[in-house]
């Protein structure tokens, strides 16, 4: 059944305030995952707060447009999903990617971060930045690495 003319208006218009709240969106080719790996994802998304749509390439293009992120979109190929999220951006892109590697249908296509366009390289890389707690654990190891090499040292040495 086709979507009327003010359905979709109330899509596209719910999609850029969407949009322009999030911190990140991922654009997401889905062409070929089954019924069960969707619900999978779309329960793992909605745990960590991000919202997961299907929709229209034409209505996004239009929401995208309307939002007027800097770069250039990227080319938008297969079925087309939207993950966004207007919590923490790292923590969505970690889930997508980890889904992705289980998933092999399921493809990263680009997204937009900080009100720029990024390629697909891109995305995984920033998927791939450990957890805050992980980098605060290394600056503190390598905060504590000299002393304790001097207090290794020092006691080492013998009178």
């Amino acid at each position: 059944m086709a979507i009327t003319r003010p359905e979709k208006e109330k899509i596209l218009k719910n999609l850029e305030t969407g949009l322009r709240t999030a911190k990140i969106i991922i654009f997401v080719n889905f062409h070929g995952l089954n019924v069960t790996a969707s619900h999978k994802l779309r329960k793992l998304l909605r745990e960590i707060g991000v919202k997961y749509l299907v929709v229209k390439k034409t209505l996004v293009r239009k929401a995208l447009e309307a939002v007027k992120f800097g770069g250039e979109m990227p080319k938008m190929e297969g079925e087309l999903a939207l993950a966004y999220s207007e919590n923490d951006p790292l923590a969505s892109a970690k889930a997508i990617e980890d889904f992705a590697k289980k998933n092999k249908t399921i493809k990263l296509i680009g997204g937009v971060f900080e009100n720029g366009y990024l390629n697909a390289e891109k995305i995984i890389a920033l998927a791939n930045i450990p957890s805050r707690e992980i980098l605060l654990g290394k600056l503190v190891y390598v905060i504590n690495s000299p002393i304790q090499r001097l207090v290794v040292a020092l006691s080492r040495i013998k009178k």
